[in-house]
């Protein structure tokens, strides 16, 4: 069932556990995450960056996305992840989203305090719930991490704009990590505390070993950002049938192995985060 980012935070919150948010880049991916949510009774949020909304490929992802979320037994929210402006976000409204992130965390903090306030206006509208960022979340491939969120200037980030939940900068990063990630655990409990129990948000949940995980999950995230595991998973699954030499070249026989090796990856993430079970 289709369900918006308020209310399948609202979930985990109430439930005390994290949502995974897996990125999907095509009907394979979008497969396999349906197919571990409903196997494992878990609610998920499907998610595409901007460059796909951008391009043509999200023309056609929207529906299938969509699609898959209205024949779910389970809730699943259709959410843009990393939107950088006004125009991805209007857009992926249009074609049904029903959560949005803006990311205004490259600009400077006033501006990015009013950019997050004018997309949360827009999504009010439509009762969609806005997830901002604050403490720039970068790539492992840069050469130092930026500060981490500081809990005084969430709360006055909070406040000002109306975000429904948080990605904040904890010693997580985007991409595989180079060396093992050392999260600030007690940085979460303090903008949770700060902010009023606003649920938070972890980026570049690959990789991040899982202690961390479920300690962050305890200490307040509500929702965990699954994106380079997916391209792994579906780059596995492919390799693996094209070395078999008894592979069909029929694109729909092909493919069952990705959808597969995708559906197992989510599975695992499910169940780290808490989230089987969880669907109502």
């Amino acid at each position: 069932m289709l369900v918006n980012l308020k209310q399948i935070i609202g979930m985990a919150e109430e439930g005390g556990y994290c949502v995974p948010a897996f990125n999907v880049y095509n009907i394979e991916t979008v497969m396999g995450v349906i197919k571990a949510a409903e196997e494992a009774k878990a609610p998920v949020i499907i998610q595409v960056y901007p460059r796909l909304v951008n391009e043509e490929v999200g023309y056609y992802l929207a529906p299938v996305i969509l699609a898959a979320a209205k024949k779910a037994s389970v809730p699943v929210c259709f959410h843009l992840d990393h939107g950088p402006s006004e125009l991805e976000a209007q857009k992926i409204l249009y074609w049904g989203a029903t959560g949005i992130m803006y990311d205004g965390s490259v600009h400077p903090y006033e501006e990015n305090v009013a950019n997050t306030k004018h997309i949360v206006d827009i999504c009010n509208a439509i009762d969609v719930g806005v997830e901002g960022e604050l403490g720039h979340v970068g790539s492992v491939n840069d050469d130092a991490m930026e500060e981490y969120t500081d809990p005084a200037e969430a709360t006055d980030f909070v406040k000002r704009t109306g975000v429904c939940c948080l990605a904040v900068l904890i010693g997580n990063a985007h991409g595989h990590y180079k060396k093992t990630p050392k999260l600030d655990i007690d940085r979460v409990k303090a903008i949770r505390e700060a902010t009023g129990g606003l649920p938070l948000v972890l980026h570049g949940g690959s990789g991040i070993p899982d202690d961390q995980v479920k300690a962050a999950i305890k200490a307040g995230v509500r929702k965990m950002n699954i994106g380079t595991d997916v391209c792994c998973a579906f780059a596995e699954g492919t390799l693996e049938t094209l070395n078999d030499p008894n592979r069909s070249l029929a694109i729909d026989i092909f493919m069952k192995k990705p959808i597969e090796t995708v559906k197992a990856l989510a599975l695992d993430k499910i169940k780290l985060v808490g989230a089987d079970g969880k669907a109502k």
